[in-house]
């Protein structure tokens, strides 16, 4: 038999280890990987000096259509992500209109089809006009499941009176992706900073003790209703030791955390004003180090960027004025690969939780390995090659990043999305041909 593509000489990284072999695709698929140097294929790429790792997943995106497609569209959004090797992503509901019907989701998918340049799925909102609907909605196919506003959102998506929480986690199976801060403490520590507060104080405004009310509450409605939680964004040094009892009592709890908590802290506000300010905050270096020290001992489960891309000009208003969000999906592989390069975190880890783990977590089909049977989704990396992020690398339609002008180690040169040669040498290839996420979910 003859490959489409044959990957020769690179070493694949697995949670498990690191290995030099081939890489064999067939029919969009990984075939084979093993030793396949006499076996013939239409087109070989020699990875020699490059690791390979799956694509990444990345489990929280805003990608801002419909309604605020000045900040970023699904075209400009998943071109974003395949040029920063990842090649699956699940956004958002908080659009305008909300998603939060089955006619929603499907005109997300509709306007995905044929435009988006990585495969997609798009998270269904729980809101207190949806709830009888919502075991339903979460099986759809094109959708991960539920996501649930506790804090920091408006309209029909804010779900901030427990009450209300109780009967949403009443109504799922799947893992359910929570936004926790408490929406009461938020309101009430607004008023206490005057009109125009400095951006600095955000993190103050939005304090830990905001976070932590509400991880608090949804760790104990997990347990009493035996919903899985998924808590994303974790900031806060306070909310680790709540985590990880909650895991150790055998509560379905399972919790993200992001680059720029692990890499920014509160001195960014001075040097990049409102472009750091986003929900929850990034928070002090004492904060920062303890996350870390959470990522070490194995709290977290996944990375995901939270990619909440505004305009410049949007970003220009004086705080608290301002939007909440920065971009983050083409930084998010790089910006963890440099942490490994500096030794904070094993590249296997990496794949573990920006591959591995999403893919088990949320049941989905066939992604997150370089294994035979799965989607050859690979990205192409070179360890050892240093680069500087600039905002004109950037595609998001916003068209900047926090870290413009950061050097990083370890380049992204090639990116294949089920097979197809997507980015090559670095150059995004211009095909667009994304398609919805499959889910094996019983």
């Amino acid at each position: 038999m003859q490959f489409d593509t044959i990957i020769k000489g690179g070493t694949v990284v697995s949670s498990l280890g690191q290995q030099r072999v081939d890489v064999g695709i067939l029919n969009e698929q990984i075939y084979a990987v093993d030793d396949l140097s006499d076996a013939p294929a239409e087109t070989v790429v020699d990875a020699t000096g490059l690791h390979i790792l799956p694509g990444a997943i990345d489990t929280q995106v805003h990608f801002r259509e419909p309604g605020l497609e000045q900040k970023e569209d699904l075209e400009s959004g998943t071109r974003s992500a395949i040029c920063g090797g990842v090649t699956t992503i699940f956004e958002m509901p908080n659009t305008n209109p909300s998603t939060v019907t089955a006619g929603a989701l499907q005109d997300k998918l509709n306007r995905a089809n044929g435009r988006a340049s990585c495969d997609y799925s798009f998270f269904v909102g729980a809101a207190t006009t949806n709830l009888d609907n919502l075991f339903e909605l979460e099986m759809l196919p094109g959708t991960p499941g539920i996501k649930m506003f506790a804090g920091s959102s408006t309209g029909d998506l804010l779900v901030d009176v427990e009450e209300h929480q109780r009967k949403v986690m009443q109504h799922g199976k799947r893992p359910m992706a929570v936004h926790s801060e408490d929406e009461a403490r938020l309101r009430e520590r607004k008023g206490l900073f005057g009109d125009h507060p400095h951006v600095r104080k955000h993190w103050e405004i939005r304090d830990a003790e905001a976070a932590v009310i509400s991880t608090k509450r949804m760790i104990r409605l997990s347990a009493e209703t035996g919903q899985a939680v998924h808590i994303l964004h974790i900031s806060t040094m306070e909310e680790l030791p709540l985590l990880a009892e909650a895991k150790a009592n055998g509560i379905n709890i399972t919790c993200e955390v992001t680059p720029h908590h692990l890499t920014l802290n509160s001195d960014a506000y001075e040097s990049l004003g409102t472009l750091v300010q986003m929900n929850p905050p990034v928070r002090s270096e004492e904060h920062r180090l303890a996350i870390w020290q959470a990522v070490k001992d194995g709290l977290f489960d996944v990375f995901g960027s939270d990619h909440a891309p505004h305009t410049l000009f949007e970003k220009a208003n004086p705080y608290p004025k301002s939007p909440s969000g920065m971009p983050g999906v083409q930084t998010l592989l790089p910006i963890m690969l440099d942490w490994a390069n500096k030794g904070q975190i094993k590249v296997e880890t990496v794949v573990k939780m920006l591959m591995e783990r999403p893919a088990e977590l949320y049941g989905i089909k066939n992604k997150g390995s370089v294994s035979a049977g799965f989607d050859a989704d690979l990205v192409l990396v070179d360890m050892s090659k240093q680069w500087t992020i600039l905002n004109s690398w950037v595609q998001s339609k916003c068209g900047w990043t926090p870290y413009h002008g950061k050097q990083v180690q370890g380049s992204i040169e090639h990116v294949f999305l089920r097979g197809n040669h997507v980015v090559k040498d670095g150059i995004y290839q211009e095909k667009r041909i994304g398609k919805a996420v499959e889910f094996d979910w019983k």
